[in-house]
């Protein structure tokens, strides 16, 4: 969690605690509805990239040679909504593989439509058709799902199967 994330925490909390002393339930109830859409959103990120790094570092140990560049704050588009959140890039010789994923974060930036949580772009530097676009949505049990968009126009599951393919052509394998 950044400086800027444990910021947001505090500033939620002591919402909360002024809403409820103001007897405003129905503000509590947004904020609560909020950090946990937070939780789920930091939660859904988080494995993306922690899954990419792993198997990165998998095939590291392999003697792959991948270069991993990080920057957090990363904002970019998604339609006519600003996201902000994690860019990842890993480099496999001349080949790489960018991940960027995040959420809006103020009213200015816009929403997810479809009850998105938060949206992430995978793209394959000089394969823009290997490119995949992901929405982050609440499961029926409550936790976490990526789901990819399909050419179709509908979307199906995106598991960590398939972020190993997207892997695989980075390291020339598929």
């Amino acid at each position: 969690m950044t400086e800027l994330d444990e910021a947001w925490e505090l500033t939620l909390a002591e919402a909360k605690r002024r809403a409820h002393a103001a007897g405003r339930a129905d503000i509590a109830d947004y904020l609560n509805l909020r950090a946990r859409n937070d939780l789920l959103r930091r939660t859904g990120t988080e494995w993306l990239v922690s899954s990419l790094t792993k198997l990165a570092g998998e095939a590291n140990r392999r003697g792959a040679g991948i270069q991993i560049e990080q920057q957090d704050a990363h904002r970019f588009r998604v339609g006519s909504t600003t996201m902000v959140g994690t860019h990842v890039t890993l480099h496999n010789g001349v080949r790489a593989l960018t991940v960027e994923s995040g959420w809006p974060r103020t009213p200015r930036d816009g929403f997810i439509r479809g009850g998105g949580l938060a949206c992430a772009n995978i793209k394959h530097f000089g394969r823009p058709r290997a490119n995949a676009e992901l929405t982050l949505m609440r499961a029926a049990t409550g936790a976490p799902l990526w789901m990819a968009s399909e050419k179709t126009g509908g979307q199906s599951r995106f598991t960590e199967g398939r972020l190993r393919d997207h892997f695989l052509l980075l390291l020339g394998e598929s």
